[in-house]
């Protein structure tokens, strides 16, 4: 059959891609044609044949011609098929006459046959120190153009790239070598290797602006198909976007959704890479801190029986025929720490908040960086470590995560936050409020997110910090297990802290009298039963102690000035996402 030999042509193109892939069409058409012709020809009604007693021939006639028509159809997409094949293994294999070929082309599939005995070369450490030294690198092809004789390439390796240039020779590149290079797909996994040469005038858009690699080996390792969006365009900033509007152009944009719907091609951005580099320091710097100050790591369940902190806001389950839930935070179990004298303790932790809150700030799973102590007579002593915390993040994100911050900033412009210490009372910041507009203040209630952001502007227009604590909340709206104040039980031993005038520390002294917490717990409306070997570890003797919760989402949020918690959530989980 013509098709079958059309099949077989575009197979052994594989093997002569040069000699036959010209014929390919020519052997198309005809196929078709022929094909065609033969199978309508074979159906052609004789006009002299009566048509007395015909309608059944008629009809098996007319059926058999669909039917030969039907298998045209399918013939023509299968030859489309394997044309489209012929197209995609040019794409991927060397031209086998070219005396370069086993310079390029796709590389077998990694299945860990043989141990690596190559050295590879980071795209971040390339620089002039190594112009004219041969090297490798795996990367990711981040851009490709090709014109005539020759190929650019951007190669990227989280935040870094590099220009990497091919140029027909005949030599150390031949055309074929350059054909395969322009049609490698952006965000495939290429190993590349060539020499580091000095660019005559600095490479813009590169970050290693210096030097390019003028290469003579590349081999894809993994193609990536077309792509939901591009990675130029998600790594865009709202700045970029304005000047090309104001010029009359527009650029592509990619909305949040979308972004986290494929969040494993938007984590690839230089700015994301940056943003969870940090994230991982602050998790860093606050472990570094509290080791120094005699801390221990612990881990605590998140299967729990109850509540840990009061309130509806909690994922229920069923837990071997038993009501549970998630955990709220590690609040319970930390305290109970406190009461085994572990003295000082902290944890790095998921937390869980079934809230439908769809704001900026909300998520329903969340990194909890927390931890508990023992005081002595004022819970002023968990806030000086608190400061002493915070410091050290500050200080230590300036001075060892410079350039993920100048990344960062570079799709997301911000201004480094200041830190100074400053305590005010809850009474004293409902003053600065109602002096400055909002004479509707509740002195018992909440700060809503309108009141803390003013307050915010009104700490660092006053006193020149983006960094402030607030104690001495009202009772009503802090846990059951906080401690009242001595002087005013409407008051208690609690705190917030704030970056940029928005909440990310919620903490207190504890009530660590088992009697003093059942009433408390009773007032809340939370059961005894499912919280009882809680309140029965205060009853052999529990220390005083305070603590902490810290979000470490909004932490690196407000510091980078970010405007959604999204943005610095790996996957986020809010009341609307599950996946992916």
């Amino acid at each position: 059959m013509p098709f079958l030999s059309f099949i077989g042509l575009a197979l052994r193109s594989l093997l002569h891609p040069r000699s036959s892939r010209l014929n390919l069409f020519q052997l198309y058409s005809r196929t078709m044609s022929a094909g065609q012709e033969r199978s309508l020809g074979d159906l052609t009604l004789d006009e002299n044949v009566p048509s007395t007693g015909r309608s059944e021939e008629e009809k098996a006639t007319k059926k058999a011609a669909k039917a030969a028509e039907k298998a045209a159809r399918e013939a023509e997409k299968a030859a489309k098929v394997a044309l489209r094949g012929v197209k995609q293994a040019a794409m991927t294999t060397a031209d086998p006459d070219d005396p370069l070929r086993d310079q390029y082309g796709d590389l077998e599939l990694v299945q860990s046959k043989t141990s690596c005995t190559k050295s590879f070369v980071r795209v971040e450490d390339l620089n002039e120190a190594l112009v004219g030294q041969k090297v490798l690198i795996r990367s990711r092809v981040h851009n490709v153009r090709g014109k005539g004789s020759s190929a650019f390439l951007v190669l990227r390796q989280r935040t870094a790239t590099v220009q990497a240039t091919l140029f027909a020779d005949d030599e150390t590149v031949s055309k074929g070598m350059v054909k395969y290079a322009s049609q490698i797909t952006r965000e495939s996994i290429v190993d590349v290797g060539g020499v580091i040469c000095a660019p005559l005038k600095p490479i813009e858009g590169c970050s290693q602006s210096q030097v390019e690699l003028k290469v003579d080996y590349i081999r894809v390792v993994s193609r990536a198909v077309i792509l939901p969006f591009e990675i130029t365009d998600a790594a865009r900033s709202e700045d970029e976007i304005k000047a090309a509007e104001s010029r009359g152009e527009k650029m592509a944009t990619v909305s949040q959704d979308i972004r986290l719907d494929n969040r494993f091609l938007d984590l690839r951005t230089p700015a994301n890479q940056a943003i969870f580099k940090v994230q991982s320091a602050v998790c860093q710097l606050f472990k570094e801190l509290l080791l120094n100050q005699g801390f221990q790591e612990i881990h605590s369940p998140k299967l729990i029986a109850g509540a840990s902190e009061g309130g509806a806001s909690v994922f229920k389950l069923e837990y071997k025929g038993m009501p549970a839930c998630l955990a709220q935070s590690p609040q319970l179990y930390k305290q109970m720490a406190i009461c085994a004298d572990m003295e000082r303790v902290f944890e790095v932790g998921p937390v869980f908040r079934a809230e439908d809150s769809y704001t900026h700030r909300h998520l329903c799973e969340f990194m909890g960086l927390d931890f508990e102590m023992q005081i002595y007579e004022h819970y002023f002593e968990v806030l000086d470590v608190i400061e002493k915390l915070f410091e050290h993040i500050f200080n230590g994100l300036a001075t060892r995560f410079g350039k993920e911050l100048s990344v960062i900033s570079q799709q997301y412009p911000f201004e480094m936050p200041v830190f100074k210490p400053l305590r005010l009372t809850f009474p004293e910041g409902i003053a600065m409020l109602q002096e400055s507009g909002y004479p509707d203040v509740d002195p018992l209630g909440d700060l809503n997110t309108a009141a803390e952001r003013r307050l915010g502007a009104l700490v660092k227009e006053k006193y020149g910090t983006d960094f402030y604590v607030l104690h001495r909340y009202p009772a009503a709206v802090r846990p059951f297990y906080t401690m009242p104040c001595s002087d005013d039980p409407q008051y208690s031993n609690s705190y917030d802290v704030f970056i940029r005038g928005e909440e990310i520390i919620s903490g207190a002294q504890r009530i660590h009298d088992p009697d003093m917490l059942t009433e408390r717990a009773l007032a809340c409306g939370i059961e005894i039963d499912t919280i009882r070997s809680y309140i029965d570890s205060f009853r052999f003797g529990a220390p005083p102690h305070g603590g902490a919760g810290i979000g470490l989402e909004r932490v690196v949020m407000l510091y980078c000035g970010l405007d959604n918690i999204r943005k610095t959530s790996l996957f986020p989980r809010d009341p609307k996402r599950l996946t992916p």
